[in-house]
């Protein structure tokens, strides 16, 4: 390896670059690039986002592409992708020049994108999904056959085995994955861009997925493989390479570095996760669900039974998309139980979310763009948000505006909230600040409480998928507070994807599917293997290592 530039303040650590005989067992013989990105620049307003970016990829190589939020990766594949237009610097995709800004000349060079969040029809077939924008609108007729043909083909050749006439809402969200894959594969991808791939996988899937990858970099495919993931990025990829501030900071061998040397590299210093400490003391019971069912379709419950304590974390595992929605909107107040009852401090729960606020309840929504805030509100409006109808931030129907900034503010220095004054629109800020600053509004209550009344912490917090695309060092920042409020006597309710994550902050661990959810067992009575069965629906039976179960 050689080095790619000075050395930063890391403690004396090179940059490097990978040489071309540094492999895995993915690799196959290099040749010349397929990819190349030339000094590529890209500024909004006084922001760069892109600074002056030259990088390569091979055929049949899997190259890592890592930062934080907001350092410049999202709009890196963008420009790649044709969304955005370079303002300087130029691309070559196998040879060629690719024309600037032009989604078609991206998909006709042979560059296909899998996003994070799918894009399909759910009540439409695999094939109908597949042929979706892949013919002229003038064309009188389908080619229905001749395209079946060709995903069969397709779906054999890379290992994706998905029935053509499955509708897509009925399937896994493994599966749904896979459709997606083959959507680009049926339009001739060559150069494959993975965002967050096993974002929503179970670890079953997860593995699946792997081996898919590595049957097409066998057959000469190569992939862009975008992940917070430490320990999967040097698993499946060749080449690793890292953005901060957006410029590329240090490019790697897999085999050559460590998940510690990336995260100082994505971060700029060390990074301290936290690590498994159970609760010193579980308090009373906060909340309690009694046989509770509500929703409909995939994110119905079904007669789920609960009780979360003070002083606790709980933690429910789950692929998204099996009640999980249900249950945080009933604990926020937004829905309603269809039967069962619910009890917050030993009273009837209000389906109120105004009231839950006052009551001590903090919410932190799976969805923080859409659910979380209001992109072109300030700032100060969304911390305040919650509780303007409180007499903290509101008199005779008047916003105190300077008591709801001065709020803001606070929430801001004690959260880190980085990217903007109170006075910027939320959606300026990067989703890991975006986080921080709902965070921060969950929980930290009004210093000005009223006369006779005391600014108290939440009592319940709910915290649906808190770290949910956010890179290493705003996920530890969000762990610790957490921790820090459980610690504090909150009763914390955390629903998450990830399972290093539901290991290491649950006390006791529950998994949810097809809307029930199992017992809230201590988390050392969990491994990840029987968290993934029961993940996918099966449980082990404890007293036999020969049976299991189906979770109906």
């Amino acid at each position: 390896m050689t080095a790619v530039g000075d050395n930063d303040n890391n403690g004396g650590n090179d940059k490097l670059r990978a040489r071309d005989d540094d492999s895995r067992s993915l690799d196959l013989p290099m040749t010349g690039p397929v990819l190349k990105l030339s000094h590529i620049t890209k500024r909004f307003g006084s922001l760069v986002a892109n600074d002056d970016i030259s990088l390569q990829l091979k055929s049949g190589e899997v190259l890592a592409l890592l930062g934080e939020n907001g350092a410049g990766k999202s709009t890196l594949v963008s420009i790649l992708f044709g969304h955005y237009t370079a303002d300087a610097g130029e691309i070559e995709v196998f040879g060629r020049r690719l024309e600037p800004g032009d989604p078609k000349a991206a998909l006709a060079a042979g560059i296909g994108m899998v996003h994070q969040h799918f894009t399909l029809a759910d009540n439409l077939s695999v094939l109908d999904n597949v042929m979706m924008g892949s013919e002229p609108l003038w064309q009188p007729f389908t080619r229905q056959r001749a395209a079946r043909a060709k995903l069969l083909a397709v779906a054999q050749r890379f290992g994706l085995g998905v029935h053509p006439s499955a509708i897509v809402g009925r399937l896994s969200v493994g599966e749904r994955q896979r459709v997606e894959i083959l959507k680009a594969l049926y339009r001739g991808a060559r150069i494959l861009i993975l965002d967050e791939p096993t974002a929503v996988l179970t670890p079953a899937e997860s593995e699946a997925l792997f081996e898919v990858l590595a049957q097409m970099v066998t057959q000469g495919l190569s992939i862009i493989f975008i992940s917070h993931k430490l320990g999967e990025v040097l698993r499946v990829s060749q080449r690793i390479a890292v953005l901060r501030a957006g410029k590329l900071v240090a490019e790697a061998a897999a085999r050559q570095t460590t998940q510690a040397q990336l995260a100082l590299w994505m971060v700029g210093h060390a990074i301290e996760a936290p690590q498994r400490r159970p609760s010193a003391a579980v308090g009373q019971a906060v909340c309690q669900l009694h046989q509770v069912s509500a929703g409909a379709g995939r994110e119905r419950l079904e007669q789920v039974s609960l009780t979360l304590h003070s002083g606790e974390i709980v933690a429910i595992a789950g692929v998204s998309g099996n009640g999980q929605v249900t249950l945080a909107e009933l604990l926020s107040g937004t829905r309603q139980a269809g039967s069962g009852h619910i009890e917050f401090l030993g009273q009837a729960l209000p389906a109120q979310p105004t009231r839950l606020v006052a009551l001590g309840v903090a919410r932190i929504p799976e969805d923080r763009h859409n659910v979380g805030v209001v992109g072109d509100l300030p700032i100060w409006e969304n911390a305040a948000s919650e509780r303007l109808h409180s007499p903290h931030f509101s008199r005779f129907g008047w916003v105190r505006r300077a008591a709801a900034q001065a709020y803001a503010q606070r929430v801001l220095k004690a959260f880190d909230v980085r990217g903007g004054a109170a006075s910027t629109a939320a959606r300026a800020l990067s989703g890991g600040n975006m986080q921080k600053l709902i965070l921060g509004r969950a929980l930290t209550h009004p210093a000005d409480a009223p006369q006779g009344q005391t600014a108290t912490a939440p009592k319940l917090i709910v915290a649906h998928q808190p770290t949910w695309g956010l890179d290493i060092g705003a996920v530890a920042y969000v762990q610790q507070q957490l921790i820090a409020a459980r610690d504090a006597g909150a009763a914390v309710l955390l629903i998450s994807d990830d399972l290093d994550e539901v290991l290491t902050l649950g006390d006791r661990v529950a998994v949810m599917h097809a809307g029930r959810l199992s017992p809230a067992l201590p988390a050392l009575d969990w491994t990840r293997e029987s968290i993934g069965l029961a993940m996918a629906g099966v449980t082990a039976d404890r007293n036999s290592h020969d049976s299991a179960e189906v979770v109906a």
